[in-house]
């Protein structure tokens, strides 16, 4: 924080046409190839959430399954009326990315690059092109940067109620910006300014006032985790366990490469720029709380996008400088520009036929996972024509895991399929089926996971599934499998069902 006397540094004009044009154009890019495969399985499993809200549930609290049923009454319940929201999210991600570039001294120029390259990055266009909790986070971790900036750069009061508010509706929909939170405060307490946590009354009433801001958000959130042994704590324990290794040494590789390795340049200068620039001082604890950030997502294995809101703010850092180069190079850096865009979209969107999918999906795998649900969920109905028509009354549809659930859901209505049940993340609270349900049960799970087969009588394999494109997702080969009934009551069978 600034002293009293010291003046802030001048903002220049903030570039807000040419800014809302490249905003506009990425979002209407985004809708248009919104509907091209299908609904992701996170996106089906949120359409189910969004009927069942609630202050939480084991895996998020309560906005993205929010923000889907509100997508999906707004703008009808397809993948591009769910993605609309998601494709305005990111506009608003590319403008706060030029309003850090120009909290950082950028001008005109430098906002406009800010922006042009933040539209032609991986992590935006990926981000917004579905509904997930990352959408929302990125532009709600932005949001907290540049308001953070903001505070540092002026040391003005009326900053913190708005941090506190931003850090809370965060809360609505993660609590890793906890982590955002404590990597900023490490950047501080090492690279200033240290005035922040100076106690005195006026040091003491900002940190209050946003407190004060975020708690009507996070104290229901809290509390539902807390009430319930913190599950989204196990959560992220399983995504720990599942990276691996491998996993924790390619968080920065992985970062550079959602983002685009075309961008590089910009985010080490930007880097540069903030750690060794006196005049930036004020800024240095955010390329620290990168740095830091980075080190806690390598030790707790986390995933390796976590920290790409702070990259975000290193490229917007680095904009600036390469003004002055671009003036001279302009083909140049239309040239990079163009080619990053191709890249990312080829990596990030649906413009390949589902069945050219193998490349892209080395790195992004979620593009294979909008292929396929209609296709299960018909393999599921040849599945159902099996059970005896008498027997269906007391009949079971058993999923393995949210995304068959959240597909059987969504077209399973229309092919004469009952609701499914599933024991995953949120599902296992809506369950389990009625005492009166003794059989037949019908099991969907991906092929080689069998396991759910175990806790079931007379189980054989009536139907699989073939996405119709060759894509090698988590559902080809999924298995039909009918069974003649549980081991046990539902009662006793129900909690040994669930997992996250």
């Amino acid at each position: 924080m600034r002293t009293r006397g010291d003046a802030p540094p001048r903002l220049e004009p903030f570039a807000a046409g040419p800014v809302a044009g490249i905003a506009a154009a990425a979002a209407a890019l985004l809708t248009a190839l919104s509907g091209r495969y299908g609904f992701h399985r996170d996106e089906l499993y949120f359409l189910v959430a969004g009927r069942h809200l609630a202050w939480g549930y084991p895996d998020q609290p309560p906005l993205t399954p929010l923000l889907a049923r509100l997508g999906s009454e707004l703008f009808g319940a397809t993948p591009t009326g769910v993605r609309i929201l998601p494709a305005l999210l990111a506009a608003a991600s590319i403008a706060l990315i030029a309003l850090i570039a120009r909290e950082l001294g950028a001008g005109r120029d430098g906002q406009v690059l800010a922006a042009a390259a933040a539209t032609c990055s991986g992590c935006v266009l990926g981000n917004g092109h579905l509904l997930s909790t990352a959408t929302f986070d990125l532009t709600a971790w932005l949001t907290i940067i540049l308001l953070a900036l903001r505070l540092s750069r002026t040391g003005e009061l009326r900053w913190w109620p708005l941090l506190g508010l931003a850090v809370g509706t965060a809360l609505l929909n993660k609590l890793l910006v906890l982590g955002l939170l404590a990597a900023l405060a490490a950047g501080v307490l090492t690279a200033g300014p240290r005035g922040l946590f100076v106690p005195r009354p006026r040091t003491l009433l900002g940190p209050l006032l946003a407190l004060l801001a975020a708690l009507p958000f996070a104290l229901p959130v809290l509390y539902w985790q807390a009430a319930r042994g913190w599950p989204e704590l196990t959560v992220a324990h399983g995504i720990s366990a599942a990276g691996g290794t491998e996993g924790r040494l390619l968080v920065v590789p992985l970062q550079a490469l959602q983002l685009s390795p075309l961008l590089a340049p910009l985010w080490l200068t930007g880097l540069s720029r903030l750690l060794r620039r006196p005049q930036l001082r004020w800024a240095r604890p955010v390329a620290v709380a990168w740095v830091v950030l980075c080190l806690l997502v390598t030790a707790g294995g986390g995933k390796a996008y976590y920290p790409s809101p702070l990259l975000y703010a290193l490229t917007a850092a680095g904009c600036e400088p390469f003004v002055h180069w671009a003036r001279e190079h302009r083909a140049k850096l239309a040239g990079g520009l163009l080619a990053a865009l191709l890249t990312s979209a080829l990596a990030a969107l649906p413009v390949l036929p589902a069945s050219a999918l193998a490349v892209p999906m080395t790195v992004d795998p979620d593009l294979g996972e909008e292929v396929g649900w209609p296709e299960l969920a018909h393999a599921t109905a040849t599945g159902w024509a099996a059970v005896p028509v008498e027997q269906r009354a007391t009949a079971v549809l058993l999923t393995s895991n949210y995304g068959e659930a959240g597909a059987l859901a969504r077209y399973g209505p229309a092919l004469g399929l009952p609701s499914p049940y599933s024991g995953h993340m949120g599902l296992w609270a809506w369950g389990p089926p009625p005492a009166t349900a003794t059989g037949p049960v019908l099991l969907v799970h991906p092929a080689g996971q069998a396991d759910l087969e175990e806790h079931f009588t007379a189980c054989r394999t009536v139907a699989r599934v073939d996405n119709g494109h060759g894509t090698a997702n988590m559902e080809q080969h999924a298995a039909v499998v009918l069974c003649a009934g549980p081991h046990r009551p539902w009662t006793a069978l129900w909690p040994l069902l669930r997992r996250y």
